[in-house]
């Protein structure tokens, strides 16, 4: 069965699924995937996050892994147990424990953690509507509310999200509106999307993905990157949108939902035999 927009209702997702987001039909999409290093260099534009990585992440020497650890929190945070979404929590704020300076940063700053949990709902739902269409209103308003636990789960508080979609806008337009260059965290992007160092197989994707990371952002988010953009590269990245949903949505859903669930399953061997998980 292909998925549509009109499928993914609440009552049809709870069904399908145990865990605890009523929305993890959507967050299930491999397709989504294709927002991966767009929310990344969403959140690297706001200067205090953006310097916490650019000091402190290992993505550039781990890259597989850091992608694994990461997909490994979202799919947690939609499709684990409370439990498990409790210990990976725990881990998380352990792997933030060095990620400070004063008067700089920290990873236990509530408003950078709810930035970033920001841009995994908002690239989220950007990605599967444009494979989908745009989501039914109560639906859209329903994935927006499962998704605060993205932030939740660490330090935000309920409160802090915005209530509604609408004012999620709002939140978001003013970030982007008042994002700073910031030459160190400039830098550190244009290492990630470099090809330079990558793994061999890597580099058979990365044009794609290098693609679709800077098409995916607003120009004032590529601006304050420093990221280049080209009528060339619109021209590509259109007509892969116009091209590639259509193929994606003949893709059987169990296929397109299976990665996410080896991710959970490679979560749980790792956690049986402690090894680490993030």
């Amino acid at each position: 069965m292909t998925a549509q927009p009109h499928d993914v209702q609440p009552s049809a997702t709870r069904s399908a699924y145990s865990g605890p987001s009523a929305y993890a039909a959507i967050a299930s999409e491999q397709g989504m995937l294709l927002a991966a290093g767009s929310a990344v260099m969403y959140q690297l534009a706001v200067k205090g996050v953006g310097l916490g990585v650019a000091e402190h992440s290992t993505t550039l020497q781990r890259p597989v892994d850091r992608l694994r650890t990461t997909l490994t929190y979202v799919y947690v945070m939609t499709l684990g147990t409370p439990e498990e979404q409790k210990s990976i929590a725990r881990m998380v704020n352990k792997a933030h424990g060095p990620v400070r300076d004063a008067g700089r940063y920290s990873a236990f700053d509530p408003d950078l953690q709810l930035w970033v949990a920001a841009t995994l709902f908002q690239q989220g739902e950007f990605i599967y509507e444009k494979l989908f269409g745009r989501l039914p209103d109560d639906v859209r308003e329903g994935y927006y509310r499962a998704s605060w636990i993205y932030g939740t789960a660490l330090q935000v508080k309920d409160e802090q999200w915005p209530p509604t979609r609408a004012d999620f806008q709002v939140y978001w337009d003013a970030t982007i509106a008042g994002l700073e260059s910031e030459p160190s965290v400039q830098d550190y992007a244009r290492r990630l999307l470099s090809t330079e160092d990558a793994p061999l197989f890597s580099k058979l994707v990365i044009p794609l993905q290098d693609l679709m990371t800077r098409g995916n952002l607003d120009p004032r988010t590529r601006a304050a990157l420093g990221l280049t953009w080209s009528a060339k590269e619109q021209r590509r990245y259109d007509l892969f949108w116009k091209v590639f949903p259509r193929l994606y949505r003949l893709v059987p859903r169990r296929l397109r939902h299976l990665h996410a669930h080896l991710i959970l399953r490679d979560m749980r061997r790792r956690m049986r035999k402690g090894k680490r998980v993030i």
